[in-house]
């Protein structure tokens, strides 16, 4: 049984473990970089320790000082939260061998499915649906051209390690082809110190629907079923809904089976995410993602279920807290990832917060860090806040969403809370009728209020 927790991580989801680590009633450790000493998370923990200067390669990422961390303090387990070392192999199989649990998956399935290659044949011989594209990875302009006549244009080229929309490039003919496969290798190397890209279908205008799944370890799963994370902005996630307004009950349990019973096949342990592509009524997986996500908050309003609070169960050998039947899909949830940016132009707006007040009410939730006077520091992710509404019904959930932006005070700093203002007007989203592209062409024909 895990005695006491180490949260390694930061921000909105450091405190939402800790949340989690108090209502179970397990002491709790935060390790923080020197710019993190006023944070909200380094307030409200039982302990916490600095592991280093801001960079997060000194502290964030530092290993050696998290393990030691750990040992000062006897923390038994670690929760990477999300980023950072939530899905380092390497991490998980150094706390392994000093005896302290990782709260997540095996090392093994880590790089089972860190490697897009890997994880595409993987899901494959799992009898989950895949894009069509390449065997592997693509090594030379012949290889690009053949594979790319053999799947048709246009043709997505895609780096094999990491992720956030770099080394990733279409080609729409073969006049293009070449440069785009090079381009995205010569990314690819630059931010992942690895070249190698494959290549896939590039679909016109798909949605981007995700499946909940967790597993005990031995060969038990089951689905918390999916997330529309359609609106996007240069691949990155903007704003999440459950259930998706595109799938009806029959489609949703369809693809939510596949993916149960794909990790009872591969005895998947904790949480997990299946990330596919929709369109015409045909799923293609894309990636699955070995941690708690960051859009996590709205499977739990639609479920009822704490998946932090699972994810301790699992790793503590406690086994899955409900079995398939037990999960009931009720309302509809939306999340909003507030970042310190200009609304407009994306760019970053760290400083102090002058001014904050957090929306309430009936259905509304806000995971966040932040407060009056607290200093937002410029070496992380933007992510300052996520604004969770839930409703009964989509309609509902909608004004229930309109009410608490117009609650919503961030004073100091920008914020991307005007571009949120903009979408719940919006006569697409209003009808669920938008897919990945939807946003920058949006963005792109529209300036949202500043």
């Amino acid at each position: 049984m895990i005695s006491k927790i180490l949260i390694a991580n930061r921000g909105e989801i450091a405190l939402r473990v800790l949340r989690a680590c108090k209502e179970l009633g397990i002491p709790c450790v935060v390790v923080h970089s020197t710019a993190d000493a006023d944070a909200m998370h380094v307030r409200l923990a039982d302990e916490s320790v600095c592991i280093g200067p801001p960079a997060s390669r000194d502290s964030y990422l530092n290993i050696h000082q998290i393990v030691a961390a750990c040992e000062i303090t006897g923390a038994d387990a670690v929760h990477p939260g999300y980023g950072f070392l939530s899905e380092n192999a390497k991490f998980a199989d150094i706390l392994d061998a000093h005896g302290i649990t990782f709260i997540g998956p095996t090392a093994e399935h880590i790089r089972l499915m860190g490697d897009k290659i890997t994880a595409k044949t993987t899901a494959q011989a799992l009898g989950i649906p895949v894009v069509p594209g390449s065997d592997g990875e693509v090594k030379t302009e012949e290889e690009a051209l053949r594979t790319a006549a053999s799947i048709g244009y246009p043709v997505l080229i895609k780096a094999t390690a990491g992720g956030g929309g770099r080394g990733m490039k279409v080609a729409k003919s073969e006049d293009d082809l070449i440069e785009a496969w090079s381009t995205a290798r010569t990314e690819a190397a630059a931010a992942f110190g690895n070249d190698a890209v494959y290549m896939e279908k590039y679909l016109g205008k798909p949605r981007h629907i995700e499946i909940q799944v967790f597993g005990d370890g031995a060969g038990n799963a089951v689905h918390l079923g999916e997330r529309d994370c359609s609106l996007q902005r240069r691949h990155q996630k903007v704003w999440e809904e459950a259930n998706s307004p595109a799938l009806n009950v029959e489609q949703r349990m369809k693809i939510g089976q596949i993916c149960a019973d794909a990790m009872m096949k591969l005895k998947y342990r904790g949480a997990g995410t299946i990330e596919f592509l929709y369109e015409n009524g045909e799923f293609y997986f894309i990636e699955m993602n070995t941690r708690l996500q960051v859009e996590h908050p709205v499977t739990e309003a639609i479920t009822g279920i704490d998946l932090v609070h699972e994810q301790i169960r699992v790793a503590s050998g406690g086994g899955l807290s409900v079995r398939q039947e037990d999960i009931n899909f009720q309302g509809h949830a939306i999340e909003c990832r507030i970042n310190a940016e200009d609304a407009r132009t994306f760019v970053p707006s760290p400083g102090t917060i002058t001014h904050f007040h957090a929306p309430g009410g009936l259905g509304v939730r806000i995971d966040s860090g932040a407060y009056q006077g607290y200093k937002i520091p410029p070496y992380y992710d933007s992510l300052i806040g996520k604004l969770i509404v839930f409703g009964r019904t989509r309609v509902e959930c909608m004004m229930r969403l309109r009410r608490a932006l117009d609650e919503f005070v961030v004073d100091g700093i920008k914020t991307t809370l005007p571009l949120f203002q903009d979408l719940v007007e919006n006569q697409d989203i209003a009808n669920g009728d938008y897919d990945i592209h939807w946003l920058e062409k949006y963005l792109a024909e529209s300036k949202p209020a500043a």
